[in-house]
């Protein structure tokens, strides 16, 4: 029953964890127009890393020699999931689309899959006609139901960008689950992460400062690297951080197949667009492809067999 109850809760975080991610969309769109990748990059996660060590202050001292046992995955996980997920993202959608980068970020529970399945984890056939449902929800929702746009798709130098960050973070959810970094809580584990991601980003922002010359200068440039520090950073993070030790890293990273269900919602709501047959089409896939790929056996046959008694 505490399994379950656990459980239950995991995929409820995970449920919205997408939303926190999405809206770096909305919030990095317009920081990036006048902070530069890096210095954008190393200001979201200082400040989050500095917010981060106030709350976690006790649990990091407690837990320091075992955070010190592992400094080279806290490394490895700072340098994947704030230096190529951080900047490299903010940089190479100065040269693609947001529609391209959802499409590609949408990779990662793939490789998250191919990497689990090359260590031994085997996949179920369930799981992967739920992988293939979102899949095409996905697809549907940001080609817009339109073979053409499917069949003149072009990658470019920020496409590839994005296809490495998406590989980059289907690896951070695997090292995350190593045993040595599980056995710990998670604030202190996801605190020294972030401090360890803002110091890589930390020298390329002194470069980056120094060569254009630039600096945010203004509040609505530091609002944005506020919001961008406390809900794509804290928030995001913190919750994929919980899912993976709860459910494993490949249950969680299919639920983010959400993004472009939360992310057409945002667009809605902030920007004024349309919402079309086809995005009502394309998120009852995504929808239906997250329930079947973690919904648990028992529960889909009670379900089916409820089903066939009505």
């Amino acid at each position: 029953m505490a399994k379950t109850s656990e459980t239950t809760r995991a995929y409820l975080v995970l449920a919205v964890m997408p939303l926190f991610f999405s809206s770096n969309l909305v919030l990095g769109r317009a920081a990036v127009e006048t902070v530069d990748p890096f210095t954008l990059a190393f200001f979201r996660w200082g400040l989050a890393a500095a917010i981060l060590v106030i709350i976690a202050w006790v649990a990091l001292r407690a837990h320091l020699d075992a955070l010190r046992a592992q400094w080279r995955a806290l490394l490895i996980l700072g340098f994947l999931g704030m230096w190529l997920c951080g900047a490299i993202v903010y940089l190479a959608l100065q040269v693609t689309t947001a529609t391209n980068a959802t499409l590609i970020y949408t990779a990662s529970p793939i490789f998250v899959l191919l990497i689990e399945a090359a260590r031994g984890r085997p996949i179920g056939k369930r799981e992967m006609a739920g992988i293939a449902a979102a899949l095409a929800g996905v697809g549907i929702i940001v080609f817009k139901a339109d073979l053409g746009a499917f069949l003149t798709f072009r990658f470019n130098l920020g496409d590839l960008g994005i296809l490495v960050c998406a590989f980059a973070w289907a690896v951070y959810s695997v090292v995350l689950k190593r045993k040595g970094l599980r056995d710990l809580p998670t604030l202190p584990v996801f605190t020294a992460i972030a401090v360890v991601g803002a110091v890589t980003l930390l020298p390329f922002m002194a470069i980056e400062s120094l060569a254009l010359a630039r600096f945010p200068h203004t509040l609505s440039a530091w609002a944005s690297i506020l919001a961008l520090a406390i809900v794509p950073s804290i928030l995001a993070f913190g919750a994929y951080q919980y899912g993976v030790k709860a459910v494993g890293p490949a249950i969680t990273a299919i639920f983010m197949y959400l993004l472009p269900v939360y992310g057409v919602a945002m667009a809605v709501f902030f920007l004024g667009e349309a919402l079309a047959p086809f995005h009502l089409l394309g998120m009852a896939l995504v929808v239906a492809g997250v329930v079947l790929a973690t919904a648990p056996g028992d529960l889909l046959e009670r379900l089916k067999a409820r089903a066939a008694g009505a």
